[in-house]
């Protein structure tokens, strides 16, 4: 089969050239740092101090993903969670369900909120791999992954929730294009973003599923995972009768906090607030609390967890840099990199063309700028204009933009660490099989954002 050939040959590829995520960033700074000086007609110095200045931009959230990351597999690990995805991970009887199952599950969560999504996929994956014999656990979690790239098509998605909110400073972003906000209707449940949606849905699961290795090329889950995972649930606490001991293990003390939580989190969904991260993560923790019955229960399966988080504390300091120098622009004429790179899609679009241009230079810009709404900031300016000069719906070049960043998420690891970290695996080992997915969910959105142009 063509397609299970190209597949082997990305993974082959991907493991051999594709170095551990701190090395790949550390890379595209430097291309970064070498490409933009002549371009923006900057300095060395200038460049260092964009990368400076931007080092410690996503600082907040950097915790919410570290966060997203340690409470989410906390509150797995708590027993009613961890059995509850046992039984479901029994259900799979080979390969092909497996994959499908694993892919569907991405694609919901991640429709609905993509903190949750990255999470919860990833989890799942891993347990599966513990019970489906036969399963290359690479693929499993690269399908987890790829769920992902519908999040900015979603519940969650950043830039149609930014122009839906309207106010000045959406005005100011678009320079002046969009005036009033622009109802959810037409981007995340308008027709063409719906089409999409669903054929993702429908074919992607099948896909991957298909694409599944051969006997003799399968890597199932390494034993040392496996037995990492039953750490946090042997560890036990010695009974000393003491009144810290009492507390420790007291029932009632992480009820009283988990009820506490809980009014807030109802509280706040009444008065209509949205499932953004921060709320995420606050079901994570005191559905946690709760459910691990004793606050030292809860403390182990943290502690437990917290070791995930290394490569996002490492790694996000350096993205944010990157964004820095990519978005710094030159005292002189104004010029950034990544608006320089806009600007000259702009140039050869037409009207036909353009929002394909759009979305092809939003998932370059996304390989250096992994931000949903620093991508905005950079290319709405530009973008938004071009568009409507050349009679492109505003809602339209919105969700072009969106899911351009969204698209090359398949092959970025700034997104996949959580995944990653979970799994046990490094970007190398998901990557090769995630150019399916790019590739497939390039050519549909690029023909649906033709069609409805």
């Amino acid at each position: 089969m063509l397609l299970k050939k190209f597949t082997h040959g990305c993974v082959v590829l991907a493991s051999k050239m594709l170095p551990d995520s701190f090395v790949l960033v550390g890379i595209l700074t430097l291309i970064v740092f070498v490409v933009a000086m002549p371009l923006t007609h900057q300095t060395p110095l200038d460049m260092i101090n964009h990368w400076g200045n931007g080092a410690w931009t996503l600082l907040g959230f950097s915790m919410q993903m570290a966060l997203v990351l340690v409470l989410g597999q906390a509150l797995a690990s708590a027993k009613i969670i961890s059995n509850m995805l046992k039984n479901l991970a029994s259900i799979p009887s080979g390969p092909f369900g497996a994959i499908a199952m694993v892919t569907i599950l991405g694609l919901t969560a991640s429709w609905i909120n993509w903190g949750f999504g990255l999470v919860i996929s990833a989890i799942f994956a891993k347990e599966i791999a513990k019970q489906c014999k036969g399963v290359d656990y690479r693929l499993l979690i690269a399908a987890a992954y790829s769920g992902f790239v519908v999040w900015h098509g979603g519940l969650s998605g950043s830039i149609p929730l930014t122009i839906a909110s309207g106010g000045d400073t959406l005005a100011k972003t678009t320079n002046g294009v969009i005036t009033e906000s622009i109802p959810v209707g037409e981007t995340i449940f308008s027709s063409y973003n719906l089409i999409i949606i669903a054929v993702i849905f429908v074919c992607l699961p099948f896909i991957l599923a298909l694409i599944h290795p051969q006997k003799k090329d399968i890597i199932e889950i390494d034993t040392k995972l496996l037995e990492e995972s039953k750490e946090v649930e042997v560890i036990s606490h010695k009974n000393e009768h003491t009144i810290a001991d009492y507390l420790e293990n007291s029932m009632l003390i992480s009820l009283a906090i988990g009820v506490f939580g809980f009014v807030y989190i109802i509280s706040y969904f009444y008065k209509g607030g949205s499932l953004d991260l921060n709320i995420v993560n606050m079901i994570f923790l005191f559905s946690g609390i709760l459910l691990h019955k004793t606050p030292i229960s809860y403390v182990k399966a943290i502690n437990f967890a917290a070791r995930s988080a290394a490569g996002i504390l490492l790694q996000f300091p350096f993205y944010a840099g990157i964004m820095g120098m990519m978005v710094g622009a030159s005292a002189a004429n104004g010029d950034s990199l990544a608006g320089l790179l806009s600007l000259a899609f702009a140039k050869i679009s037409t009207h036909d063309t353009f929002p394909i241009f759009t979305f092809l230079s939003a998932g370059i810009v996304n390989i250096f700028v992994p931000s949903g709404g620093g991508q905005w900031a950079v290319q709405a300016p530009i973008m938004m204009p071009a568009g409507v000069e050349l009679g492109v719906k505003p809602s339209i070049i919105a969700m072009a933009i969106a899911w351009g960043d969204a698209w090359t998420n398949m092959i970025q690891p700034f997104w996949a660490l959580p995944a990653l970290a979970i799994a046990g695996l490094g970007a190398k080992d998901v990557m090769g099989y995630c150019v399916i997915t790019l590739i497939f969910t390039g050519f549909i959105v690029c023909g649906v954002l033709f069609f409805f142009t």
